[in-house]
């Protein structure tokens, strides 16, 4: 310590926030859109993430990029770290937005880590995680061991078997299809139908994707997959919703019978 100054100056009391200051301030932390500033951070790990996946991508496939990002780390995105708090309330926020009801059988596609398929199973008899990457589906059956109606499986949402289809009543599609490359018109046509076969009769699905600002090129590309499963002729939206940093879209089949019909 130095001399000359007083103990109470060296180290001045924080006041703990009383009275309604506090609870301003615990209204506004749990307001589902404040987000921390560190948060901002995992923006960054984010798109280094992806910068890696795509020079990967473009030597060996999509499927050889997104293993090597699950093998190269337990979490790549680091979507389960306990010092961001953006993921988890994106997590809550898209089970709001589901219909207040629970679930018989639900497909969560490219479920990554199952971080979001485990908060499903808490509303659901059934769940299903399908993902690209073998090592992501080994990382999420370790995390979720012990739940007993959650299950992951390895899959290419490009090349899905017939013997899903028709099968949820829920079927989540987060932070997915942008991955796909490239992700031009038909293909969004090809996929709006294909998961719209998935579903049973009274069947929802959720759309969620990242979404910055209208400038943002991945913003836009977002726009343009809401867009083009919203002017589906197998779907029909019933919900679109705006959240920090994520656009969210609820559609059900139009037709059962023309969204299981054969393409």
């Amino acid at each position: 310590m130095h001399a000359g100054h007083p103990e109470h100056l060296r180290h001045p009391r924080r006041r703990p926030l009383t009275g309604p200051d506090a609870g301003f301030l615990k209204r506004v932390l749990a307001h589902p859109t404040f987000i921390l500033p560190r948060d901002f951070s995992l923006f960054l790990v984010s798109a280094r993430t992806d910068a890696a996946i795509e020079r990967t991508r473009a030597k060996f496939g999509a499927r050889a990029a997104f293993e090597e990002a699950y093998t190269r780390s337990r979490d790549p995105w680091r979507s389960a770290a306990p010092r961001y708090r953006y993921q988890q309330l994106k997590y809550e926020q898209i089970m709001a937005l589901l219909p207040a009801r629970r679930f018989q059988r639900v497909l969560d596609l490219g479920c990554g880590l199952g971080l979001l398929s485990q908060r499903l199973a808490q509303r659901s008899d059934a769940v299903l995680g399908l993902d690209v990457a073998a090592a992501a589906v080994g990382h999420a059956r370790e995390r979720a061991a012990g739940i007993a109606n959650l299950s992951f499986e390895q899959a290419d949402i490009l090349d899905l078997p017939a013997s899903l289809d028709a099968a949820f009543d829920l079927v989540v599609v987060a932070d997915t299809l942008y991955y796909l490359s490239p992700l031009g018109d038909d293909l969004l046509k090809t996929l709006s139908a294909r998961l719209a076969r998935l579903l049973a009769p009274g069947g929802v699905l959720l759309l969620a994707n990242h979404f910055f600002f209208s400038a943002d090129p991945d913003s836009r590309l977002t726009r343009r997959i809401h867009d083009a499963f919203t002017w589906s002729p197998h779907l029909s939206a019933t919900g679109h919703h705006r959240r920090s940093f994520f656009l969210a879209t609820l559609l059900e089949p139009r037709d059962a019978g023309l969204a299981h019909a054969a393409l």
